[in-house]
């Protein structure tokens, strides 16, 4: 348990460092993280330069020292291929050569060594004769190649070396047969390398010193394209932050002007249902009443008694009242149509049912409703524009493509209630509709309204397809 709040501990501030520094500006966090990479760029390339004029330093210098020894004592030396000691002349002539004049101010101590490991020579005579397991170093120097090595004092194996308290450069140099080129011996010796520790920590102290400019001028030099860049950045930015600003306003006033005309679609779809109820309601009472009392007069007995004495009156009597009736019945499908049912608590499977019967009385045809579950309500804007728009396609259907095999299909897709109306009649061809035809376009602009889509699908002989759906979210935020 303690483990995991500490790892939880470790998160949090974690995060909040991300925090932090995501939250500085891009100029600051190039300034951090640049300043650090070139930290460490300057301190490692500044290391591979001072290595590098290190090594060319120490081996130029050891090689002019070694070829000046050499060219010294190569003289002096018997054949070293068969020689496996030194005479005392040749000790001396050593002795008296490397201890006097320039070699004896510059070297501390020397050796000669040979294949073996044995010392054939040294300036400590208690070594000469001794022999030792050939270390890396001369390995290297009997295989041809110089080794040089600067150390100091403190730093030096021998005794005898660290007694002056003096840098030293140590040498490994091979020494070659004359005619044949063979390294038959090695010589090992210390050169005081003061004035060469004044040279090279001043060659380290340049080269460092022009790394670190080279470095600086060039972060800085980024630094100022970077800090450029970082101000026209914050600029833009603060810019599209107030255009964004501005947009995310318009948005809201969008939205909220969408709504609303949304909200009085749906008002103007209530009141215009008020306004057809009460044009129903007034035909019933006013024109039908007349056209009922008109039908009632002609039924009375004057006129049956006149028209029972004259055939021709009779006939008149007979056209008049069948036109009445006509009239008359016209009126109440007009009425029927124009009054809509109570749907305010009618489910929608039992309105699509009540439209799609309502039709069959009135025309006698047949029509196969299909229907699917529903898992919201509707409000009565969408019943109203259902109901209507069944209506409409069935009526349109039963007047202009034969009414053959209609059907009424509702189903449920993706949060929208999709009714879809068909028939296999005539059909015809959507693109030759007069701009004029008012049955299409009523029925596109009221589904349209409560943000729905309405689609015709139809060919000359095929049959017409036509379909309309409701998202059931967007109906019920606006109602």
């Amino acid at each position: 348990m303690q483990a995991r709040c500490e790892v939880g501990l470790a998160v949090q501030r974690t995060n909040r460092l991300a925090d932090r520094w995501f939250s500085q500006s891009l100029a600051r966090q190039f300034l951090l993280a640049g300043g650090v990479v070139s930290l460490l760029a300057m301190l490692l390339v500044g290391a591979l330069v001072a290595r590098l004029i290190e090594e060319a330093v120490t081996r130029n210098s050891a090689a002019s020292t070694a070829l000046y020894v050499d060219s010294v004592i190569s003289p002096l030396l018997p054949d070293m291929r068969t020689a496996e000691t030194l005479d005392d002349a040749v000790v001396r002539a050593l002795d008296e050569t490397l201890g006097l004049g320039a070699l004896g101010e510059r070297l501390v101590s020397f050796r000669i060594w040979r294949r073996d490991g044995t010392i054939v020579y040294a300036n400590d005579k208690d070594l000469m004769g001794s022999r030792f397991e050939p270390g890396e170093m001369l390995r290297s120097a009997f295989s041809g190649k110089m080794f040089a090595e600067f150390d100091l004092a403190d730093e030096i194996e021998g005794a005898e070396e660290r007694q002056g308290g003096q840098p030293l450069l140590k040498i490994y140099n091979p020494i070659l047969q004359p005619w044949s080129g063979e390294v038959v011996a090695v010589s090992e010796f210390y050169e005081i390398a003061t004035d060469f520790e004044r040279s090279l920590n001043r060659a380290r102290m340049l080269s460092w010193l022009a790394v670190a400019l080279t470095t600086l001028c060039f972060f800085l030099t980024l630094s100022l394209i970077v800090f450029r860049g970082s101000r026209i950045i914050d600029r833009q930015r603060d810019a599209l932050g107030e255009r964004v600003g501005e947009l995310t306003d318009l948005l809201v006033q969008n939205r909220a002007l969408h709504e609303r005309v949304r909200r009085a679609s749906q008002r103007v779809a209530a009141l215009n249902e008020g306004y057809l109820r009460r044009i129903g309601a007034d035909l019933h009472d006013g024109p039908a009443q007349l056209v009922a009392l008109a039908a009632l007069r002609l039924d009375g007995e004057a006129l049956r008694l006149a028209a029972a004495s004259n055939n021709k009156i009779s006939c008149e009597i007979a056209l008049i009242k069948s036109s009445l009736d006509e009239a008359m019945r016209e009126i109440r499908n007009i009425c029927g149509g124009l009054v809509l049912p109570q749907i305010e608590n009618a489910a929608l499977p039992a309105l699509l049912a009540r439209a799609v019967q309502a039709h069959e009385q009135r025309t006698g045809t047949k029509v196969h409703l299909k229907l699917s579950d529903m898992p919201n309500t509707l409000s009565p804007a969408a019943k109203i524009c259902i109901f209507r728009f069944i209506q409409e396609t069935l009526n349109n259907c039963y007047r202009h493509s034969g009414a053959v095999q209609q059907s009424v299909e509702q189903r449920y897709e993706s949060g929208c209630v999709v009714i879809e109306v068909s028939d296999e009649g005539r059909g015809f061809d959507p693109e030759l509709v007069r701009p004029g035809a008012i049955g299409l376009a009523g029925l596109r602009e009221r589904v349209e309204s409560l943000g729905g889509r309405f689609a015709v699908e139809s060919r000359p002989g095929c049959g017409v397809r036509v379909r309309m759906s409701l998202s059931l979210e967007e109906v019920e935020q606006s109602s």
